[in-house]
C-alpha cells in the first residue's frame, strides 16, 4: 500500500477537525464569565457541544483503530532514518492514546461532577462513576493537562509532516492528503 485508504484519510482529517473544535470550545467556555442569562445559555450550549464532539472523537478513534488493525498502514518510505521512524511511532501512539483517553476522562469528569453526557441530545450515556466532587476536580485537571499535551503532540506531528513535504520533499504528507488525480492508487 502506497497511500492510506480513503477511509483512513477521511477519519484522520475528520478527527483532526473535531479535536481542534473541541479544544477551541473548551478554552472558550472555560474563560467565559457568566454575566447574564444569555451568557449562561451560551456557556451551557458550548459545554454540550464540547461533550458531543469529544464523544464523537472517541467513537471515530475506535473506528480508526479497528480500520487500521484490519487494513494496516503504508510501509515507511525508503531511506528514513531509524530515529525518525521511532519518533513517528511514538507520536502516533501518543496521539491514539490521547484520542481515547481525553474523551474518556472528560466523560468520567462529567459523571463525577454529576452532569450527564447526552450525545447530541439523543443518547444518554451511562455515568462511569458515582458523583464525587473531589474526583471530578482531579479529572478536570487531568483533562486540561491532556489538552495541552495533545496541542504539543499534534504540533510536532504537523511540523514533522511539513518538514517531510518542504525540506525532505518526500511523499509522507501526500499519502494522507485526499487525492484529486485519476488513477492514483489508493488501498
Amino acid at each position: 500500500m502506497q497511500r492510506y485508504s480513503p477511509t483512513q484519510i477521511a477519519l484522520h482529517w475528520l478527527i483532526a477537525l473535531l479535536i481542534i473544535a473541541a479544544l477551541i470550545m473548551g478554552w472558550y467556555f472555560n474563560s467565559m464569565q457568566i454575566t447574564s442569562p444569555a451568557s449562561f445559555k451560551l456557556k451551557a450550549s458550548l459545554i454540550a457541544w464540547h461533550k458531543w464532539v469529544g464523544i464523537s472523537v472517541l467513537a471515530l478513534a475506535v473506528l480508526r483503530l479497528i480500520w487500521r488493525a484490519r487494513r494496516g498502514a503504508p510501509a515507511p518510505l525508503p531511506g528514513q532514518p531509524a530515529w525518525q521512524l521511532k519518533a513517528a511511532g511514538l507520536i502516533h501512539l501518543l496521539l491514539y492514546a490521547l484520542m481515547l483517553a481525553m474523551p474518556l476522562v472528560g466523560w468520567l469528569m462529567s459523571s463525577a461532577k454529576g452532569y450527564p453526557v447526552v450525545w447530541f441530545n439523543l443518547v444518554q450515556l451511562p455515568d462511569l462513576v458515582e458523583k464525587n466532587e473531589a474526583l471530578g476536580h482531579v479529572l478536570g485537571w487531568s483533562h486540561a493537562l491532556m489538552a495541552y499535551a495533545i496541542v504539543a503532540i499534534v504540533g510536532l506531528h504537523a511540523l514533522a509532516a511539513l518538514k517531510h513535504h518542504f525540506i525532505d520533499r518526500d511523499a509522507t504528507l501526500a499519502r494522507m492528503l485526499p487525492s484529486c488525480r485519476k488513477g492514483d492508487p489508493q488501498a
